[in-house]
């Protein structure tokens, strides 16, 4: 299973829940609602945020593990 990053890139509103320039675990989530992610946040927890917060990242599987851990 191929998991996706992000990186933010703004957090207006959301300044204690978000950081700029870090990466972010982004989560499927079912209905897909246009304009928005799905991410892992500061409280390790999935909420939706505006997807033009961020730009997806492609990492390398041995980038994810060395980074993330083993899943």
């Amino acid at each position: 299973m191929r998991i996706h990053y992000a990186v933010c890139i703004k957090n207006h509103d959301y300044k204690r829940s978000l950081v700029v320039r870090k990466i972010y675990q982004v989560i499927p989530f079912g209905s897909q609602t246009p304009g928005l992610l799905k991410v892992i946040d500061e409280t390790n927890k999935g909420y939706l945020y505006p997807e033009e917060y961020f730009m997806i990242i492609p990492l390398p599987l041995s980038v994810q593990r060395k980074l993330f851990g083993n899943y």
